[in-house]
């Protein structure tokens, strides 16, 4: 079940990617809700907000590193692992490994999602982002169980 949801993720994220490259222009907007959400194709060279620009190799070895930890975690015994953590790690997994095929093979992230409030993103990020609100979630209540 795991291996899907990685997989399911993944392909929305790179099919996203490539939709988002072919239709939208770069760095130009188009509105699909006036002033709430647009389509704005970027690409971004940093991590999240931008933020180490250029520092591809950065996170590169780090989304390997992640996943090499995640992939470890998620082979230990399923038994003993709530549902939600094993999601947790699945969510994390598929976007680190869905931003990290675009830095191999272009140098930077495809970010296109753009709701005005926030910097534009893509699917990888939310699933990243899900993935560990999800993860201090799980890891919170088997703390305190």
């Amino acid at each position: 079940m795991i291996f899907i949801i990685i997989s399911l993720i993944l392909f929305l994220d790179q099919l996203t990617k490539i939709l988002a490259s072919k239709l939208l222009v770069l760095n130009q907007s188009s509105a699909l809700i006036k002033g709430i959400l647009s389509l704005s194709l970027v690409h971004n060279r940093g991590a999240a907000f931008g933020v180490l620009k250029g520092q591809v190799w950065l996170f590169t070895f780090s989304a390997f590193f992640a996943l090499a930890l995640i992939y470890i975690e998620l082979k230990k015994d399923k038994k003993g692992r709530p549902f939600v953590y094993r999601l947790a790690l699945a969510l994390v997994a598929a976007g680190a490994l869905g931003n990290l095929i675009d830095r191999i093979l272009f140098g930077y992230v495809i970010d296109f999602l753009d709701f005005h409030i926030w910097p534009v993103f893509n699917i990888a990020d939310s699933s990243v982002t899900i993935g560990a609100l999800l993860l201090g979630y799980s890891i919170f209540r088997l703390k305190n169980k």
